[in-house]
């Protein structure tokens, strides 16, 4: 388990605000220790559903960024409800295989475009299989009765589930969650689909949120179709990541920029080795939270004691929120002295004891890196 700090207006985010010192406490424990993450209520896909005075309309983020809002089943609620299932598109295979049936020759005046038209329409073909897997899992899961779930059902877990009796079907309460479609490797596939990454290219940038906004729109489509809770996911991908380029790197061979590493990048990140500032990455990934409705997060890394810095801890996170992140969180390391107990930067000598390297076994708590 994790803590997540929710950041809202008039809350704790200002000097005056009544739980502000709350807000610089979350931070300061966060430098130190890696949590608590960050949620910001004040982002627009989430203040549309914040009522004051009622807790259960503020956004509750899962910690590796699942995110359960909307609902055209019931109330906009977070509490009572989850994710019932998802499935994540492999991105950079799709670009891929556009690239082998036009790759950089003469054949096509404009091979870019028809490569990205052929990315599409796999993309589309491969969301009506997604779409149909997720609705055969539904089927499954709502005919399972309440004694099947005596846990769940029985202590009101879920969203009205109190209202069931032992034998009869859960469908009426798992209807409010939601069925997700996710992706991983974007900066892959851009990379196949443009020779850059959104992180390298505004064109790549453009194209990037093109394809995100092709499968949230599928989502919001299907969920008008069968009302139900479709939604868009950046996927955590921890280790998929690595499980996908495998496969590929096994099929395709080794390609420069995509198969080339042991792991495809999550979601809509901006590669973990490129070069760029944290501003930077934090406007480019912005607007992709927005089109994830199913949930996202955005990282930024430090080097050092961020716990030394803590006002460059604080730009980040207040740039995030004016930016328009709704989940984000700061990667840093932190070690730990097993004998004397210190927390910090270990280099050769630990600060506290004082003794050497050579001496001393550092345990180092570091959360697993974002790829």
């Amino acid at each position: 388990p994790i803590q997540i700090f929710r950041v809202k207006e008039g809350v704790n985010f200002n000097p005056g605000d009544p739980n502000y010192d709350l807000f610089k406490l979350a931070m300061r424990v966060s430098a130190k220790r890696l949590f608590p993450n960050f949620s910001f209520i004040d982002a627009p896909f989430n203040l549309k559903y914040y009522k004051p005075g009622h807790p259960e309309t503020e956004v509750g983020y899962m910690g590796c960024r699942t995110r359960v809002m909307g609902n055209v089943c019931g109330p906009e609620i977070a509490p009572g409800r989850g994710n019932l299932s998802f499935t994540s598109i492999n991105l950079p295979r799709l670009a891929i295989e556009a690239y082998k049936e036009v790759p950089d020759d003469e054949t096509y005046s404009n091979p870019q475009k028809e490569r990205f038209l052929r990315f599409k329409w796999r993309l589309y073909d491969l969301l009506m299989d997604v779409e149909e897997q997720l609705l055969d899992r539904f089927d499954v899961q709502r005919k399972r009765l309440v004694r099947n779930f005596p846990f769940l059902m029985g202590e009101g877990i879920w969203m009205d589930s109190e209202t069931l009796g032992p034998d009869d079907e859960v469908g009426e309460v798992l209807k409010n969650g939601t069925l997700s479609i996710g992706f991983i490797g974007l900066a892959e596939c851009l990379k196949m689909l443009t020779g850059s990454h959104h992180g390298e290219s505004e064109e790549a940038q453009k194209i990037g949120l093109e394809i995100v906004k092709a499968i949230r729109n599928w989502c919001d489509t299907a969920t008008k179709h069968y009302n139900l809770n479709f939604t868009c996911l950046a996927t955590p991908a921890e280790a998929l990541s690595g499980r996908f380029v495998a496969i590929d790197k096994e099929k395709y061979g080794i390609i420069p920029g995509v198969t080339d590493r042991d792991y495809y990048t999550n979601s809509f990140h901006i590669p973990v080795y490129f070069p760029i500032t944290a501003a930077r990455k934090i406007e480019l990934e912005a607007p992709y939270h927005a089109l994830t409705n199913a949930g996202h997060i955005s990282y930024v890394e430090m080097d050092g004691d961020a716990s030394a810095n803590l006002e460059a801890f604080e730009r980040i996170i207040r740039y995030m929120k004016e930016c328009g992140i709704g989940y984000g969180s700061i990667n840093h390391p932190v070690d730990r002295d097993p004998v004397c107990g210190y927390n910090g930067i270990i280099g050769d000598e630990c600060p506290h004891c004082h003794r050497h390297e050579q001496e001393i076994v550092t345990e180092r708590i570091k959360r697993i890196r974002e790829v």
